[in-house]
């Protein structure tokens, strides 16, 4: 994972505050601002193109069931994953922490689709891939992804699979962390990446813990909490 000094700041899917998330303007928004980078949330239409979008549907229809122009057509805000690599070429020092939105336990090949659409591009040393899902980490790792992952979690009882998952970090939700906690991941030598951070005393405190990372929908109170 690319780490900076004081750890770095990133804006939940881009600046959502300010405008829509998890679109191009909001993560322009996030960077302009600021911030390290961003995470999103990535998806699969029924055609095989990837795309920037929370939830599993959108009014009522599975994305997985939309091809790309239905999709686009029902929800022209939608980017595609390849929109955002371009949109990072004019943010050369930015740092992208992909979610994969899967669910399990079964797959539509989106692990692949990631695989190979992180390896062309040139500027993959400069992401990172989390997913809630150990399944979908462990395929991500049989397709050869060649850049660092984490598990996501909410409920601690996963830590258990750490060691059979390809993973190199964890992004706890910030309410699970204690400094005790944060110093066992260190010295397991995971990253921990937190998030949803929104206040700049609870931002600061977890830097003081150690943790490489926050994530968060006020990129004010993030920059403010690094000073």
């Amino acid at each position: 994972m690319p780490l900076r000094a004081k750890g770095l700041l990133l804006g939940h899917r881009g600046s959502p505050r300010a405008t829509r998330e998890n679109t191009l303007g909001s993560f322009r928004a996030a960077l302009e601002a600021g911030l390290d980078g961003v995470e999103l949330d990535v998806q699969r239409t029924q055609d095989g193109v990837l795309v920037v979008h929370h939830d599993f549907e959108l009014e009522g229809v599975a994305i997985s069931g939309l091809s790309w122009a239905e999709l686009a057509a029902r929800a022209p805000w939608v980017p595609r994953l390849e929109q955002v690599f371009e949109l990072y070429e004019e943010f050369p020092r930015a740092y992208l922490n992909l979610e994969l939105k899967s669910q399990p336990p079964s797959s539509d090949g989106r692990e692949s689709d990631l695989a190979r659409a992180l390896a062309a591009w040139p500027q993959r040393e400069r992401a990172w891939i989390s997913s809630f899902d150990p399944l979908a980490l462990i395929r991500l790792g049989k397709a050869g992804v060649d850049v660092p992952m984490a598990l996501l979690y909410t409920q601690p009882e996963v830590l258990e699979l750490l060691p059979c998952l390809p993973v190199g970090g964890v992004h706890p939700h910030f309410s699970l962390l204690t400094s005790a906690q944060v110093a066992e991941f260190k010295a397991q030598g995971l990253f921990v990446v937190t998030w949803t951070v929104n206040d700049q005393a609870t931002a600061k405190r977890l830097f003081e813990w150690g943790v490489d990372g926050v994530i968060g929908d006020l990129p004010q109170e993030l920059l403010a909490a690094r000073g």
